[in-house]
């Protein structure tokens, strides 16, 4: 950490930390008083070319890649180039298919976010029950996908396999210990300790948020009402009625609350995929080698963390001409800019947390 600047003000350069750690980031902040003038993010230390790499691999091989920049949300990664593909193609994927991959999504929804909510530097340690819930969760994607972290379960056309005999029981029992866990969570985020440390504090406004491209809850704890799943359905959301939640304030509390509710809200929805599951085949027919016909197309998903585009263009060949990204994770770190300032050093970390991103997902 550096130590830089005038007799009244000190810029203080925190990180980068280590490539091998759980993310790399560097932050510049102008303190003066011991309150935040300016920020300014660094980003890139972990990129890996992933972009460029897709024009290098097959459809099939595309989807392994895309499920490794949110390593808290794979699931959604894979899913967002599996939509691409099959629109470019003209798939229709069977109805079963439809419905587990809405079923993975929530699931994986929920895993993201109460890994925020249970390392939340607001507690002291971890919030147990929410982790505990978190693994009870990612334990039923594994049983079904094999995979723990990267679960490689969509492929082009559908899913890679159906669901193992028991395990929606399995699946129900996890969405059960996240209903147990959730009154401990909303105790701890109620707590009068937690309310005063983040109450009024790393404010982001609304038209702060449209202005750096902020989506999912983060932007929805400012009041901004979107939510792809509603607005623009994919996948079976349509027939689900999502309810979004949004709060006004655009602080740490509304952003931590919001979080809370959608995990409330991922579970009912997560519920009725489970009762609506209709039998039939988890994936359609395609050739042994994929190859999307001339053209382009984007297509846009509401991942964990917000909007998530996919840009692919095709030239008819088995590979990518291109496929951009549009991640989350890159917008919520731009907005640091704006949230930060006039806050006290002590909170820095706390807001932090609060603005959830991955740096996998911003670095890709």
């Amino acid at each position: 950490m550096a130590l830089t600047g005038g007799p009244d003000t000190v810029v203080l350069d925190l990180g980068h930390e280590h490539p091998a750690a759980h993310g790399s980031i560097e932050l510049a902040l102008t303190v003066d008083d011991g309150h935040v003038v300016s920020a300014d993010p660094g980003i890139g230390f972990m990129h890996r070319g992933a972009e460029k790499l897709f024009e290098a691999r097959d459809y099939r091989q595309i989807l392994m890649l895309a499920n490794r920049h949110d390593w808290q949300a794979a699931f959604a990664g894979e899913l967002g180039v599996a939509l691409a593909v099959e629109r470019m193609l003209g798939l229709d994927v069977p109805p079963r298919a439809v419905w587990l991959r809405t079923l993975c999504a929530e699931l994986t929804r929920i895993t993201s976010h109460l890994a925020y909510l249970g390392a939340a530097p607001l507690a002291a340690g971890y919030l147990a029950p929410a982790l505990g819930a978190r693994d009870a969760v990612q334990s039923a994607l594994e049983e079904f996908s094999g995979g723990r972290v990267h679960h490689m379960l969509t492929k082009v056309g559908g899913l890679r396999e159906d669901i193992p005999p028991g395990w929606t029981a399995s699946c129900r029992w996890a969405l059960a210990a996240v209903r147990d866990a959730l009154p401990a969570v909303a105790d701890f985020l109620g707590g009068e300790a937690v309310r005063a440390a983040t109450r009024g504090i790393g404010t982001l406004t609304r038209a702060d948020a449209l202005a750096f491209g902020v989506s999912g809850p983060v932007a929805r704890a400012s009041g901004l009402d979107l939510d792809l799943r509603r607005d623009d359905p994919y996948l079976a959301y349509a027939d689900l009625g999502v309810r979004v939640v949004i709060r006004a304030a655009g602080d740490c509390a509304a952003r931590w609350v919001c979080l809370y509710d959608q995990v409330t809200e991922s579970v009912r929805l997560a519920e009725q995929c489970l009762t609506r599951l209709p039998a039939g085949a988890v994936a359609a027919r395609t050739a042994k080698v994929v190859r999307a016909p001339e053209g382009a197309c984007y297509v846009w998903t509401e991942s964990p963390l917000g909007i998530s585009g996919v840009y692919l263009v095709s030239r008819g060949k088995p590979t990518p001409w291109r496929l951009k990204l549009r991640t989350p994770s890159f917008s919520n770190v731009a907005a640091l800019t704006a949230i930060l300032p006039g806050t006290a050093l002590d909170d820095v970390a706390s807001v932090l947390a609060s603005v959830f991103f991955v740096a996998g997902d911003l670095d890709r």
